[in-house]
């Protein structure tokens, strides 16, 4: 396969279009991407996780024009708050909390602890975390790293960061066609995907095509009929509005979601505004006080809300006959985490482990599905177990929540979790369990046990290493830039 064509709008096209241009173009591959217009709102941004910084280094995206070209922000993880029940805020870090202790996992020494009176919550062992509460950011550094991860992802304004993404593409050899509309034409024989129609009378043909116009799927669903597996039962939102706020006056290194009656509200800050997010359920209430009850969660004026759909579900085949589906089109997931540009990521680090270079493609495409399907499960599941802990009140909303399906790999998840603190390991996962503890602990799941083994360690020594590690983190954090001084840095074009 030598052509590729990739159809779609805004960062799913032109992420798409430019990592596989970079990719393949060495192996004589050519890409074009064909451009539809975009449907993204003022307001949109993406809350990109940490792994969106490997992709972007692929790319040799420079990371400070990057922020200074999109007015974007680092973030180091989301806090979840309870406006509802009053139950403690936690963050989850995008980070490793603690270090190793006699060579085992830090974890498991916490719990114990925990049990037997700690006050220390995890949160003070991660250094990401620390920095997050301190307004810092965690420039990583040879101390650092022995002691643990520290990652860090963006707010990237959406329509910025699309420019960004097109500017990308081209400059590593895509070619564009901008389109208002586009229609698959099949071949009759063998219903492959033979050319796209496009306005004007034009068409382009290719030997494989990548489906990335969201929640449309005009090539694998329209096109081609690949049905869609439902996942709205696990999830209690079914509508999201999206709205610009002022900027705060010194800008949190982390996104927050607020619990309220009614659903969730998201504010993330970036160097132009802060956008906020309302997620809810129609059965709940109306489009028409989406707005009033954004911005009684937000405190914070609004303007330029649009309300969309929020209906998770995944495509029963990512890829069928010669057609790739990426992002949106092949699987759409809850808003919560920010998983947008996760999956496209995942679906192109697929794709590309299983490019077909000659011949037929069959047990390739077989695999690409298998993969990506138990990839999107594990972030599905993720994402469900949000809901599905909760301790937000007896509200319809938080109750539809806790009361939701869930998946049988996440109850097993969960109550291996709950019995000794362990983290299920499973194939294709790309949450670390140092997320999955956050999330569990930050909801009030606490072990009932710990491992063995770390019984042999004395009271005294695991004593001690706590106190080494919390002095480690304050002084480690205390050392670190404030957010507002690191942007600032780079909006004079200095690097940090």
């Amino acid at each position: 396969m030598t052509r590729v064509v990739v159809l779609g709008r805004d960062a799913a096209l032109w992420l798409s279009a430019a990592v596989l241009q970079r990719a393949l173009g060495p192996s004589w591959v050519t890409v074009t991407a064909v451009e539809l217009p975009s449907a993204l709102a003022a307001a949109d941004i993406h809350a990109a996780l940490p792994p969106l910084e490997a992709l972007h280094n692929q790319l040799r995206i420079d990371e400070d024009a990057l922020i200074r070209l999109t007015g974007g922000a680092f973030s180091l993880g989301q806090n979840f708050v309870d406006t509802v029940a009053g139950t403690p805020a936690f963050l989850h870090a995008y980070g490793s909390a603690g270090a190793q202790i006699d060579g085992r996992d830090f974890f498991a020494y916490w719990v114990k602890a925990r049990a037997h009176g700690l006050a220390v919550g995890l949160e003070d062992f991660s250094l990401t975390a620390s920095a997050a509460r301190q307004g810092r950011l965690l420039i990583p550094d040879d101390d650092t790293e022995v002691y643990g991860r520290a990652d860090y992802g963006y707010h990237l304004p959406a329509h910025a960061y699309t420019a960004v993404l097109k500017d990308i593409a081209l400059h590593h050899g895509a070619t564009v066609l901008a389109a208002t509309e586009a229609q698959a034409m099949l071949h009759p024989e063998t219903g492959d995907i033979a050319a796209l129609a496009l306005d004007g009378g034009r068409s382009v043909e290719a030997d494989l095509f990548v489906d990335a116009t969201g929640a449309e799927a005009l090539l694998i669903g329209q096109a081609l009929g690949v049905p869609v597996e439902d996942w709205r039962g696990m999830f209690p939102a079914d509508r999201v509005l999206a709205a610009m706020a002022p900027r705060f006056a010194s800008l949190p290194v982390y996104a927050e979601l607020r619990a309220s009656e009614t659903g969730w509200t998201g504010l993330y800050p970036s160097q132009a505004g802060t956008h906020v997010l309302h997620a809810f359920s129609s059965a709940v209430h109306g489009d028409d006080h989406a707005l009033e009850a954004a911005a009684s969660a937000s405190g914070l004026p609004l303007a330029g809300a649009a309300v969309r759909a929020s209906a998770p579900g995944r495509r029963t085949a990512g890829w069928a006959r010669n057609c790739v589906a990426l992002g949106e089109a092949a699987c759409a997931f809850d808003p919560v985490h920010g998983v947008e540009l996760h999956a496209i990521q995942l679906g192109l680090i697929n794709l590309l482990a299983r490019f077909p270079s000659r011949g037929g493609h069959a047990a390739q495409r077989d695999e690409f599905n298998r993969v990506t399907r138990a990839a999107f499960e594990r972030v599905r599941d993720f994402q469900s177990a949000h809901y599905a802990l909760n301790r937000y009140g007896e509200g319809p909303f938080w109750s539809q929540a806790r009361a939701a399906r869930v998946s049988p790999d996440l109850a097993h998840r969960v109550a291996l979790f709950a019995a000794r603190g362990e983290i299920a390991p499973w194939e294709d996962e790309s949450f670390a369990p140092d997320s999955w503890r956050m999330l569990f602990t930050g909801h009030g799941l606490s072990p009932q046990s710990w491992l063995p083994a770390i019984d042999k360690t004395s009271p005294d020594e695991m004593k001690a290493a706590f106190r080494r590690m919390l002095g480690f983190v304050r002084e480690q954090v205390l050392r670190q830039p404030t957010h507002d001084a690191y942007l600032a840095r780079l909006a004079g074009g200095a690097h940090g």
